[in-house]
């Protein structure tokens, strides 16, 4: 009896673990996408127009889901890497590309996950900013040399996202937001007057092609570790929802606490501060610490999309454990945590802008991406159904027109 008991907790632990395992690309994708930059455009929304664009997140969250499963099935369907099989369909230029503008793209958010990782623990401590981007980008660069960095990121990315959404589930118990207001916000779709530039960084953000297209290279990574795993739809769908639920909270507890004030809001950190005087210390550092977790996870998992996508574009490769990747992804690093230190804390104006030019680069990989998903010489049985395709084209258009918007935003 004792046996067959024991043989059976084996077997549960067993299937405990390959379940958290199957979900770590959809984990790391979350975290990578869930930064400093993107809290701080979300707590912009909440403290400006209150609950009124929660739609903005469901809706965002739903498309992110088509498209990080398409990227999930390319990386099963496929031997090559997406930009090898981009190569062979279009040609080396544009395979090189779209890895050149990723790279640029994920440097420069860079900078934002280091000020946003400083800034954090230095209020939290009291000390220097710059002393604590050196040593998390340090850190960052010492993960690097272990020997399975897959395996390493999945565990510390599993662990950051558990710690955010401690923070924020606490915090939202903490400020009490108003359920009827938030009912509205997610089913009355509006968008207030003024509200289009944010509206359109949070999409470019939430919505995160790059982040769908890296899941292919994370799927196929895991594959080689863990090949025994079955990837499933629903592996992929968990991360990106428990994306979704972290910004609609964070939007919610920006509407409920800075809303409610008339406080604006000029970094991610302007929501602790204003929860102190409400809730004390305690839940000031609870919010910092939450803030942590997005700024260190997105760190390692933007400089990780660069190198890899840059290393790949250029015939190095892209596996994790290669030196030239893990080159690349150092590099990535180093210039964010420069960048963060000449020029100290970014104003919101610059992030908004730097979220919006993104969506001029999307289209493209989008379009790439929906290209392949329905060519059934590459995708075989992982090829689009009739629903994924139609809502994948209507993804498209969204970003197209966002693109379009952006400019008159931008220049006009």
């Amino acid at each position: 009896m004792k046996t067959e008991l024991l043989e059976v907790e084996v077997k549960e632990r067993f299937s405990l673990k390959k379940f958290m395992l199957s979900l770590g690309p959809g984990i790391i994708t979350a975290a990578l996408v869930f930064g400093p930059s993107k809290m701080t455009i979300t707590s912009k929304l909440g403290a400006d127009y209150g609950y009124s664009l929660l739609w903005i997140v469901a809706l965002a969250i739903f498309f992110m889901v088509i498209f990080t499963s398409i990227g999930a099935r390319i990386g099963v369907a496929s031997k090559k890497s997406l930009l090898n099989t981009i190569r062979d369909k279009w040609g080396n230029k544009v395979a090189i590309a779209i890895g050149l503008g990723m790279f640029f793209v994920t440097t420069s958010f860079q900078a934002g996950n280091s000020v946003g990782v400083g800034l954090a623990v230095a209020e939290i401590t009291g000390t220097s900013q710059v002393l604590w981007i050196i040593v998390f980008n340090v850190i960052g660069i010492g993960l690097l040399f272990f020997k399975s960095f897959y395996k390493i990121l999945e565990k510390l990315m599993i662990i950051l996202v558990g710690v955010m959404l401690f923070s924020f589930v606490t915090t939202l118990f903490l400020v009490k937001p108003n359920l009827q207001e938030v009912t509205v916000g997610f089913l009355k779709p509006s968008v207030p007057i003024g509200s289009l530039g944010l509206v359109i960084a949070f999409f470019a953000s939430c919505f995160s092609i790059v982040g769908a297209f890296y899941q292919s290279y994370l799927v196929q990574e895991r594959i080689k570790l863990n090949p025994e795993i079955v990837e499933k739809k629903s592996n992929s769908i968990t991360g990106i929802l428990i994306l979704g639920i972290m910004s609609a909270i964070v939007l919610i507890c920006a509407a409920a606490v800075l809303n409610t004030q008339g406080l604006k809001v000029n970094s991610a950190s302007d929501m602790a501060k204003a929860i102190e005087p409400l809730f004390g210390n305690y839940a000031s550092a609870l919010f910092l610490i939450g803030l942590f977790g997005a700024s260190f996870s997105s760190l390692v998992g933007n400089a990780t999309v660069g190198g890899t996508l840059i290393g790949d574009a250029l015939g190095y490769g892209s596996e994790l454990n290669s030196k030239p990747v893990k080159a690349a992804i150092a590099l990535v690093m180093i210039f964010g945590a420069a960048i963060a230190i000449i020029f100290g804390k970014l104003p919101l104006e610059l992030i908004v802008f730097a979220q919006s030019v993104t969506i001029f680069l999307v289209p493209f990989i989008g379009v790439a991406m929906f290209a392949i998903s329905i060519d059934a010489k590459i995708m075989g049985k992982y090829k689009n159904t009739k629903s994924a395709t139609v809502f994948a084209f209507i993804g498209l258009l969204i970003l197209v027109f966002l693109a379009f918007s952006n400019v008159k935003e931008l220049f006009y």
